[in-house]
């Protein structure tokens, strides 16, 4: 027989009362283990403070002193941030063996400081009256207990090349990455006054190095191994004082994509960084006048020119192992223009 309402006592609990209050109870009693699971989650993340980007680093003017070639990163007022003190490893890279040219300054010590907070070994190549900054980027990446080989040599030369790989081989225990970042860039705006010396300086550094290389190192790089190469955008919209550089970042943007073709059946993986105006020590040291560096980057959306450290992350993610399905493509950090 069923109770009319009159009937019912009057502190019974409805079904939907019942249910409501068991999922509270349910709340109280996950809700403190739930938030420490998240904490746990968030500890040791490598999440930057997010920014107004066109402030983050200095804008323009900038001081535009000229040193002789190559230049040294530390003599630039204000030195480049190359994330010495803000890049923040994740052992992404952890037991891996990178060859880097032009390890020294710009996007090579960029990569460099990032690879060994990533876990990688190291070897850097620079030209010999770099090796005040290239002992700087040494002292990073041993404190990160990781090991560095440092190897000063002029790429123009075959030989070297083929020294430098051995070196690294040697040093390192074997290759499993290869950035090719060592540029020669010198500015000169009538193509009368282009030396053949100076046009054959930049083929050499630019184009024969990475060929010679990328040619001893394929020997000892397994499947899983990659090649970066830092071609520019330049390669895609040049400016008419670089009409030597320009057409060296043309084709390393195709060396990539030829390589990457040719390669991808061994399992090796090419790759290319585009940087837009980067803040380095080959802008005063010949790779642009004095007037175009004091404003260099202050007509891009961004408003300035970028910083080394904002490429790092592009180059570990192109080299680690989340990125197998990424091969013949060119990564941009062009500031806003669009190039790549």
């Amino acid at each position: 027989m069923s109770m009319d309402e009159s009937s019912k006592p009057e502190k019974m609990i409805s079904r939907r009362q019942m249910v409501g209050l068991g999922a509270g109870l349910a709340a109280v009693a996950v809700t403190p283990a739930f938030a420490e699971g998240a904490a746990d989650k968030t500890k040791g993340s490598t999440a930057q403070p997010m920014v107004d980007v066109t402030t983050k680093y200095p804008r323009p003017p900038y001081d535009a002193t000229q040193q002789a070639w190559p230049g040294l990163a530390s003599k630039m007022m204000p030195p480049p941030d190359h994330g010495e003190k803000s890049y923040k490893g994740s052992g992404r890279l952890l037991g891996r063996k990178a060859l880097i040219t032009g390890g020294d300054s710009g996007m090579g010590r960029a990569a460099a400081i990032a690879y060994a907070r990533e876990g990688a070994d190291v070897c850097i190549n620079y030209f010999p009256t770099e090796e005040p900054d290239a002992q700087e980027v040494v002292a990073l990446i041993r404190a990160e207990g990781r090991k560095c080989v440092a190897v000063p040599g002029d790429l123009r030369v075959e030989s070297f090349c083929n020294l430098l790989v051995q070196k690294a081989v040697d040093g390192l225990g074997g290759l499993d990455i290869v950035v090719s970042n060592a540029g020669r860039q010198h500015s000169v705006p009538n193509i009368a006054d282009m030396t053949t010396e100076l046009f054959d300086w930049t083929m050499k550094t630019n184009i024969y190095a990475p060929f010679w290389i990328i040619k001893a190192a394929l020997p000892h790089m397994p499947p899983g191994a990659t090649i970066i190469a830092t071609t520019s955008e330049q390669a895609y919209d040049p400016s008419p004082d670089l009409y030597d550089y320009a057409q060296t970042k043309a084709a390393t943007m195709n060396f990539v994509k030829s390589l990457a073709k040719q390669l991808g059946p061994k399992g090796i993986r090419v790759n290319g960084v585009a940087p837009g105006p980067f803040y380095t020590p080959l802008q005063i040291s010949g790779g642009a006048s004095p007037q175009k560096f004091m404003d260099f980057g202050g007509k891009y959306p961004l408003g300035r020119a970028g910083q080394p450290a904002e490429l790092a992350s592009v180059y570990v993610q192109l080299a680690a192992q989340d990125a197998t399905y990424t091969t013949g493509n060119i990564y941009g950090a062009g500031g806003g223009m669009g190039q790549p």
